[in-house]
């Protein structure tokens, strides 16, 4: 990768040093390394983790996609406290899918970007998923019933041998 180049310009000759050179203090190239650091100083940004409005907005501005899955939850941890077990956690299911929703749509979501869009996404839609499906399902007087479910279950709970 030694090669030299010439300036469009005034035929000066530039010598490319290497391909992963780096200016140093002083501005002159340096070597530089591919190896990774052995002790890592900082971690990158999750995609979408930029503020979710402008700096000058107070803290609570900034985060509203965080702020508003979680008094969602709120809300449907203390409906479930207050004894409506079914509602509360149906609520606690659509809030998670609420927020893969605003990880798909918001470009900048504050701090419900955890991850990559992908791998948030895809964990908000299946815990959410599976709260709303077992609030359908519980017990007594289910919403939702899978026949299915109740064939594995006697499969699995044999009556008692007696001897």
């Amino acid at each position: 990768m030694a090669d030299a180049a010439r300036s469009a310009e005034g035929g000066d000759e530039i010598e490319v040093r290497d391909h992963i050179s780096v200016p140093d203090a002083d501005g002159k190239p340096v070597r530089g390394t591919r190896r990774f650091p052995m002790f890592t100083k900082d971690t990158a940004r999750p995609e979408g983790g930029g503020r979710a409005a402008p700096r000058e907005a107070p803290a609570p501005v900034r985060q509203w996609p965080i702020l508003a899955v979680l008094s969602t939850v709120g809300l449907g941890l203390l409906l479930t406290a207050l004894d409506a077990f079914r509602i509360g956690t149906i609520l606690i299911g659509v809030a998670l899918l609420a927020g893969a929703a605003l990880r798909c749509a918001v470009r900048d979501v504050g701090m419900l970007a955890v991850r990559s869009r992908f791998t948030d996404m895809a964990t908000y839609i299946v815990l959410g998923t599976a709260i709303v499906l077992l609030a359908l399902m519980a017990q007594p007087k289910p919403w939702l019933e899978i026949p299915f479910l109740k064939d594995t279950l006697h499969f699995t709970v044999g009556e008692e041998e007696t001897g």
